[in-house]
């Protein structure tokens, strides 16, 4: 394997890592994450011998400044300062990769990819992120390794540093040489990944987790849900669960379920609601909003309905992504539900809940970044009274004036004879359902009376049409509705145990309230054809198995390390003691002195203790003469070159004294001969005494006692002969400082 080859392909792998890191975490555009990876992709394939070409010497000193420039007006532009600062530090790493010329280079693209993955650990980086950390982990020690060794091959080049024979040092020879680097070489420096991801580990587990917000810029933007605003147009709505991505909204679980779990669930999981009408949108006249009352003053559990019953009811989990905005989705039946309180961070504010109209619930706090939450479902489906003021039974009866008279005389048609508003409203949903079809692209959108056209024309749309067709129909026979929009269901994931709901499962549907004489309320309909009414992401095949593997890491990666706080670490502490406490008592070591001796606390502190001995013991044999101790006796080998560098520096200092001294960057060999081809009076007994050096240092001559005398006798008289002045000095090399030999 190539030296240079091998460092650039390390280096580069570090540079794409680091990009990849900050760019996964900061969710840019998708047009922006596109360019910078073709710009990521350039930089990287541009040949190493183009890089020292004037256009892209020019891009070195102008390319980071013509970018400030850029970021910095569309910042005052009004683009996020996130988004901006990702951009920048992205771009500046691909200048720099286009633009490298040598080892100095290389070690700034290693740390601007070191500073890539600070900034992605602080904004709070997803999978993703852990996978290219993982990467940055086994290839930073080779690449940093390499680098400084080829920073020193190059710089003493320039120093004009020449080899054992006098000749100058070959650095493209040595950035081709296939002996430099070896695969023990590369195993060993990416084994030294294992101690450091140890370390670093147990550093994460141990260290307190403070969770200052003003430190902390993990804020991910939620993603706008359609259908969850103050106002739902049946034009803009469009095909509902089609512009909607698959990307995952929420995660639920029921554990009760039979095994094996089917792989579609349709459970709608009801979002917000609408009680007014215009003719093409649904919107809300009542927008109070008031905080949702807690079991007991600091209790994260909140009565929706009543308080929840252990016997009577059944539990269910959910994992609700970062939306916008922050409803709180739940299944019909809900009576209570509790909340999972993170760790509070010492800036940030308070989880709360908080009900609004038409029975919706949000949450704030905590920068509205999801929520994860149990739900207490009422097991026997006791029905849930509520009586109609008759001011806001106007408000669910009310139509719009501009609304076509053959909508009411289609209502009459379905409904009239029938003998309650229960029966009617199922044959309304009967007929919906049974002669209209399910359409993501219904023409009747972009119409001025989209609900007329879907009944008379096209008699096709998506669900929004057929909940609201349902709810206007119904208002034309006197029956108070309200259009829902929400969640249909979930699809099961093998790996995570889970049913995962997505974007594009989002649904509409309708609520009637029926005046029943016992327990009158609100009652759910669906007028939707059933392929339509349930999840449409598909359940098998291998791209499916993929998808929901990567799903379920991504899943514990955000709950387990994204979402490791303070309070998950005391709970992690409090199981690790009681695993240990269960263990001295099965094993009998809870009693007498064993029982004092092994407790958690002593037992930290004797392990500490027995480290910190440790240390000083071995601190103090690393010191040796410190210790008391005598080092280690040295070998005929050392005590060999020992002796021939000190016969040398004898040498040099003889020269110094004559005024030839070798200068630091030029071998004694070298020297020797430059004297003698510059017929200087000394240069045959120097380059003599030269050779003799060179024999004992690296040829492995041992020298006697009566050579080692001779040497120094021969020194001694160099150091003391006397020349005549000579007709002209004798130069000296080109990388010498050292002065003229000058007459004794």
């Amino acid at each position: 394997m190539r030296f240079g080859l091998v460092h650039r392909l390390m280096t580069d792998a570090l540079a794409a890592l680091g990009v990849l890191a900050i760019v996964s975490t900061a969710a840019l555009s998708p047009w922006t994450n596109a360019l910078l990876m073709i710009g990521l992709v350039g930089a990287l394939l541009i040949p190493e011998r183009w890089q020292s070409r004037p256009v892209l010497r020019h891009l070195a000193s102008a390319g980071p400044l013509a970018i400030f420039v850029i970021q910095a007006a569309r910042l005052v532009a009004g683009r996020p300062m996130l988004d901006v600062s990702v951009e920048f530090a992205a771009l500046l790493q691909i200048v720099r990769l286009a633009t490298r010329r040598g080892a100095a280079h290389d070690q700034q693209i290693i740390v601007l990819a070191l500073l890539h993955f600070v900034a992605g650990t602080v904004l709070g980086g997803g999978l993703t992120y852990g996978l290219c950390f993982l990467g940055f982990l086994v290839v930073a020690p080779g690449a940093l390794v390499l680098s400084h060794l080829r920073r020193e091959v190059e710089g003493n080049y320039r120093q004009g540093a020449r080899d054992r024979t006098g000749l100058p040092v070959d650095v493209p020879r040595i950035l081709r040489s296939r002996r430099v680097v070896g695969r023990g070489f590369l195993a060993a420096t990416c084994l030294i990944s294992v101690p450091i991801f140890l370390f670093t580990a147990t550093l994460f587990i141990l260290f307190p987790r403070v969770g200052l917000s003003l430190l902390l810029l993990n804020h991910p933007r939620p993603g706008r849900m359609v259908g969850f605003s103050d106002r739902v147009d049946l034009g803009d709505v469009g095909a509902l669960r089609t512009d909607l991505s698959s990307a995952v909204a929420l995660r639920f679980d029921i554990p009760d379920l039979p095994d094996p779990r089917p792989s579609r669930m349709v459970l709608r999981l009801r979002g917000t609601a609408f009680d007014a009408y215009d003719g093409r949108a649904w919107l809300r006249t009542q927008t109070e909003r008031r905080a949702a009352e807690r079991a007991f003053p600091g209790s994260d559990l909140y009565p929706l309905v009543r308080p929840p019953d252990g016997e009577k009811d059944r539990k269910a989990t959910f994992d609700l992504e970062s939306l916008d905005p922050p409803v709180v989705f739940l299944p019909p039946h809900t009576v209570a539900m509790q909340i999972h309180l993170p760790s509070q961070p010492l800036l940030n504010d308070a989880l709360t809940l908080q009900r609004g109209p038409e029975g919706e619930v949000r949450y704030a706090g905590e920068s509205a970044r999801g929520l994860r939450y149990d739900v207490y479902l009422d097991r026997e489906r006791t029905p849930v009274t509520e009586v109609l003021t008759p001011h806001d039974r106007a408000r669910y009866l009310a139509l719009p004036p501009s609304l076509p008279s053959r909508m009411g005389g289609l209502a009459h048609a379905w409904t009239d004879g029938l003998p309650n508003d229960y029966a009617k409203a199922k044959v309304v949903e009967e007929k919906l359902r049974t002669q209209y079809k399910y359409d993501f692209g219904s023409p009747s959108g972009g119409t001025k009376q989209p609900v007329d056209h879907f009944l008379f024309e096209s008699k096709r749309g998506h669900c929004e049409f057929f909940s609201t067709a349902m709810a206007v129909l119904l208002r034309e026979v006197g029956i108070p509705t309200r259009n829902v929009t929400g969640f249909v269901g979930g699809t099961y994931n093998r790996f995570g145990r889970y049913y995962a709901v997505r974007q594009a499962d989002a649904h509409s549907w309708t609520e009637v309230y029926l005046d029943d004489p016992v327990h009158p309320g609100w009652h759910t309909f669906d007028p939707t054809p059933p392929a339509g009414a349930q999840p449409l992401e598909e359940t098998t095949g291998a791209l499916v198995y993929m998808r929901d593997l990567v799903e379920a890491l991504s899943q514990r990666w955000n709950r387990y390390v994204v979402g490791y706080d303070l309070r998950t670490q005391v709970h992690l502490f409090e199981d690790a003691t009681r695993q240990y406490d269960r263990f001295r008592a099965q094993t009998g070591l809870n009693r007498g002195l064993l029982g004092y001796l092994t407790r958690a606390p002593v037992v930290a502190a004797l392990l500490l203790a027995t480290a910190s001995v440790a240390y000083v013991v071995w601190k103090r044999r690393r010191r040796g003469g410190k210790s008391g101790e005598k080092p280690a006796p040295k070998s005929p080998a050392e005590k060999r070159l020992e002796s021939a560098a000190a016969l040398y520096r004898s040498l040099d200092g003889a020269l110094m004294v004559q005024g030839i001294a070798r200068p630091a960057a030029l071998p004694p060999l070298a020297h020797a001969e430059h004297l003698r081809l510059n017929k200087h009076p000394l240069a045959d007994e120097i380059l003599s005494l030269t050779q003799l050096y060179l024999e004992a240092r690296f040829g492995g001559v041992c020298l006697t006692p009566e050579a080692t005398r001779e040497f120094e006798r021969r020194v001694r008289t160099l150091r003391s002969t006397r020349l005549e002045p000579p007709d002209r000095a004798v130069s000296q090399p080109p990388a010498s400082s050292a002065t003229r030999a000058t007459p004794g």
